[in-house]
C-alpha cells in the first residue's frame, strides 16, 4: 500500500466547527419545508452546493427513495454565497460564512413520512481544510421538529467518511500571493514614471490637456479618461497573458525547470537593454498607425493617445513589465497577471491625471536630464541579479551544479557592488552624463546598497542569511563554510540512502529522499515520520528552513525523533522504464522524480503546494493536520510533539 488514507477521526478530535440543526415544518396542505441550517465557527467557511469541478468537494444531499413522500423542487441555499479566488486550485470559489440554510420541500400525505439520505459538506478555515464530512439524517416530515444535526442521524449508519484530503492554500493565502503581486507591480509603476521615456513627457502631455480642452473641467476629466485608458490597456495586457498561459500553467510555472529557464533567458535580454547594450523597439508601422488614431477627437482619441504612450515608451518600459509579468506568473496565481499590471498602470496614471488637475505642480518636478538613464541602468542591474534566482532553480532541478551558495552570493555582491559604485558615480555607461555633485537621494540608495552587501558577505562562509534565504540556493549546496552546515562539514548520516547524492537536508539532518525506503526505516526504528513536499524553486520552502527548521528546539526533533523523508516536486531527474508509469489523478505519463512526488501528493492530499508537511506515525497513519507555510515557531513545535506522542501511544499498545 503506497499511503494510507487520512481518516476523520485523526481530525475529528480537533477541530468542529460546523454544528448543524434540522428543522421540519408545514408550507400549507401536504408540503413542508426541511431545513439543514448550519452554523459555522468564526474564522470557518463551507462550500456552496454550485461549484465547479476540478475544486473543493461542494455541500450535496443525496435523499433515499421516499415511498410515501416526494421531492418539489431541489435544495436551495441563503443567504447566496459569497465568491473568492482559491489559488490552490486556479478557480473562484462559492463559499458561506455564519450561518446558512439549505431547504428541501417535500410532499407527503403520511404523517410518519421521514426524509433520510446523506448530507455532504467541506469545511476551511484560512490555514486549513478539513476532510469531506458525511451526516446520515433521518427526519420526519411532518410536524414540526427541531434536532441537533450532529445527533439526529440514524445509529445504524452514523458514519463519517473522509477521501484523501488535506489542507489546501487557503483564499487568505492567496489574497495575501495577489496583493504582493498588486504591490510590486505599483512600485515597478512608479519606478517606471522616471524613466528617460515616460518622466520627459510628463509636461507635454498636461500642455496638451490643458490647451486643448476649453475649460478646465473639460481639461481634468480628459486626464481621467487618459489615466483609465492607461490602466485599461495594461490590464488587457495581464489578461492576454492570463489566457494565453491558462491557469493549469501558471500553476506550473513556479515549478517548471522549462518557465525558469527561459524566465532567466528573458531577464539576462532586459538587464542589458536597460544598460543601454540595445533597445527593445515595436515595429514603427504598427506605432504610427497607433498615433494616427490618436489624432480621432472623444474618447477615442485619448484611449489611442494612451495607447500610443504605451508603445512609444515600450523600449523603456518593456524589461520591467516583462519583469513583473514573469514574477506574476511564476507565482503560480491565475489573477496574478493582471493585477500585476492594474498595480503598474495605476502608479503610471496617477501622475499623468495629478499634474493635469494641478498643473502647477510640474513646477516642483526636477528638471529631465542625466539622472533619468541612471535610473534606466540601476534597474536593469536589480533585473540582472534577479535573473540568477531563476537559474538556480534549473540548476538545482537539474543537478548541473553550476550554482553553489556561495558563488550564487558572490554574483550578487559583485552585482549589488557594481550598483553601489554606480550610484556613487564611480562607473559611467556610455549614455550616462558626469556626476558632477551627489544629490542626496543617489547617496542614500548607494549607503542602502552597502548595507546590503556588508548584509551578504557572511553568507559567504555559511551564514543562514534568514532575511533572504528563499532568494538563495539551500545551505547544503554552500561548498565553504565555517557552521558546519554546508558539504564541506562531515558528511551527514544521509549519504547512503537511495538518491543521497542529488539532496541534501539543510543542518546535515539525516533525510531520506524516497517515500518507501523512508517509511520502511520509520517502522524499523519506530519513529515517526515527517513527510516533506518542497521543491528547488519554492521560495517558501527554503524560508521555512532557515527561518523554522533551524531554531534550536526545533532542531533537535528533526534530528533526535524524527524521521525526515523530503520529496522535490519538481526535480527532473529520469525515472527508470520499470518505473514510468500514467497517472491514475491526471492521466500524464510520470517518467520524472519529481513529477512521481507530485503525483503522490496530488492523489493523497488533493494539493499541489509547496511547502507541504505531514506528520505521519511510524505505521503511516496520520497523527496530526498537515502545515503549510507557517514561521511560527512554536506552532510547528506542536505540530512536531503530536507526531512523537502518537509513535509513544503505539509502542504502549
Amino acid at each position: 500500500m503506497l499511503f494510507c488514507l487520512l481518516s476523520m477521526q485523526a481530525f475529528a478530535k480537533i477541530d468542529t466547527p460546523v454544528h448543524w440543526k434540522f428543522k421540519s415544518a408545514s408550507t400549507g396542505k401536504d408540503q413542508y419545508a426541511v431545513t439543514f441550517t448550519a452554523t459555522i465557527d468564526k474564522g470557518w467557511h463551507m462550500y456552496s452546493q454550485f461549484l465547479k469541478s476540478g475544486g473543493p468537494v461542494p455541500t450535496s444531499f443525496k435523499f433515499d427513495n421516499l415511498p410515501s413522500a416526494s421531492l418539489l423542487g431541489k435544495v436551495t441555499e441563503k443567504p447566496a454565497a459569497l465568491k473568492g479566488y482559491d489559488q490552490s486550485f486556479g478557480m473562484t470559489i462559492e463559499y458561506h460564512e455564519n450561518e446558512v440554510t439549505f431547504t428541501q420541500i417535500v410532499r407527503s400525505t403520511d404523517e410518519k413520512a421521514h426524509l433520510t439520505g446523506t448530507l455532504t459538506y467541506m469545511v476551511c478555515s484560512g490555514q486549513k481544510c478539513l476532510p469531506p464530512s458525511d451526516i446520515n439524517f433521518d427526519i420526519p416530515v411532518s410536524g414540526a421538529l427541531i434536532a441537533d444535526g450532529n445527533q439526529a442521524t440514524r445509529p445504524e449508519k452514523q458514519k463519517v467518511t473522509a477521501p484523501a484530503q488535506a489542507p489546501v492554500q487557503s483564499m487568505a493565502d492567496a489574497d495575501h500571493s495577489l496583493l504582493g503581486i498588486f504591490i510590486a507591480g505599483f512600485l515597478g509603476g512608479l519606478a517606471a514614471f522616471f524613466l528617460p521615456c515616460i518622466y520627459p513627457m510628463v509636461p507635454l502631455t498636461v500642455s496638451f490637456f490643458t490647451k486643448r480642452s476649453g475649460t478646465r473641467g473639460q481639461g481634468i476629466r480628459a486626464a481621467v479618461i487618459y489615466g483609465l485608458s492607461i490602466i485599461t490597456i495594461y490590464v488587457g495586457l495581464g489578461l492576454l497573458i492570463t489566457g494565453i498561459f491558462g491557469a493549469s500553467a501558471l500553476n506550473e510555472a513556479a515549478s517548471s525547470a522549462s518557465f525558469n529557464l527561459l524566465f532567466f533567458a528573458i531577464l539576462l535580454v532586459f538587464a542589458f537593454s536597460f544598460m543601454g547594450a540595445f533597445e527593445i523597439t515595436l515595429p514603427s508601422f504598427f506605432v504610427n498607425k497607433i498615433d494616427q488614431k490618436s489624432e480621432s477627437g472623444g474618447w477615442i482619441g485619448l484611449f489611442f493617445m494612451a495607447f500610443t504612450l504605451a508603445l512609444v515608451s515600450f523600449s523603456c518600459t518593456g524589461p520591467l513589465i516583462g519583469t513583473l509579468l514573469v514574477e506574476a506568473v511564476s507565482k503560480g496565481t491565475y489573477l496574478g497577471p493582471a493585477l500585476g499590471m492594474f498595480g503598474f498602470s495605476l502608479a503610471l496614471s496617477l501622475p499623468f491625471t495629478a499634474f493635469a488637475i494641478f498643473p502647477s505642480w510640474l513646477k516642483a518636478l526636477p528638471k529631465s536630464g542625466g539622472w533619468l538613464n541612471s535610473v534606466k541602468v540601476s534597474l536593469g542591474l536589480l533585473e540582472l541579479a534577479l535573473a540568477f534566482k531563476y537559474l538556480t532553480n534549473v540548476d538545482l532541478a537539474y543537478h548541473w551544479g553550476l550554482l553553489s551558495r556561495d558563488l550564487f552570493l558572490g554574483i550578487w555582491i559583485i552585482i549589488f557592488g557594481t550598483l553601489a559604485f554606480y550610484l556613487l558615480g564611480k562607473i559611467r555607461l556610455n549614455h550616462d552624463t558626469e556626476v558632477t555633485s551627489l544629490p542626496l537621494p543617489r547617496l542614500v540608495l548607494a549607503m542602502a546598497t552597502m548595507v546590503f552587501i556588508v548584509y551578504l558577505i557572511p553568507g559567504l562562509f555559511g551564514a543562514p542569511l534568514k532575511a533572504i534565504s528563499g532568494w538563495l540556493p539551500p545551505q547544503s549546496t554552500q561548498q565553504f563554510t565555517l557552521t558546519g552546515n554546508g558539504p564541506a562539514a562531515d558528511a551527514p548520516p544521509s549519504t547512503g540512502h537511495k538518491y543521497a547524492g542529488l539532496f541534501h537536508a539543510p543542518d546535515n539532518i539525516d533525510a531520506f529522499y524516497d517515500y518507501e525506503e523512508g517509511l520502511a526505516y520509520a517502522k524499523k526504528v519506530n519513529k515517526p515520520v515527517l513527510l516533506d513536499f518542497t521543491g528547488w524553486s519554492c521560495t517558501n520552502c527554503r524560508k521555512m528552513e532557515a527561518s523554522v527548521w533551524s531554531d534550536p528546539q526545533v532542531l533537535k526533533r528533526l534530528k533526535n525523533d524524527y524521521v525526515l523523508i523530503s520529496l522535490y516536486v519538481d526535480d527532473r531527474t529520469g525515472l527508470s522504464e520499470s518505473e514510468k508509469y500514467t497517472s491514475k489523478v491526471s492521466s500524464k505519463y510520470i517518467k520524472t522524480l519529481g513529477q512521481k512526488w507530485s503525483d503522490l501528493q496530488e492523489a493523497q492530499f488533493n494539493t499541489n503546494a509547496q511547502p507541504f508537511y505531514v506528520v505521519l506515525e511510524p505505521n503511516g497513519k496520520p497523527a496530526a493536520e498537515p502545515r503549510a507555510f507557517d514561521l511560527d515557531i512554536d506552532a510547528y513545535t506542536s505540530f512536531l510533539d503530536k507526531g512523537i506522542m502518537a509513535a509513544k501511544k503505539s509502542v504502549s499498545l
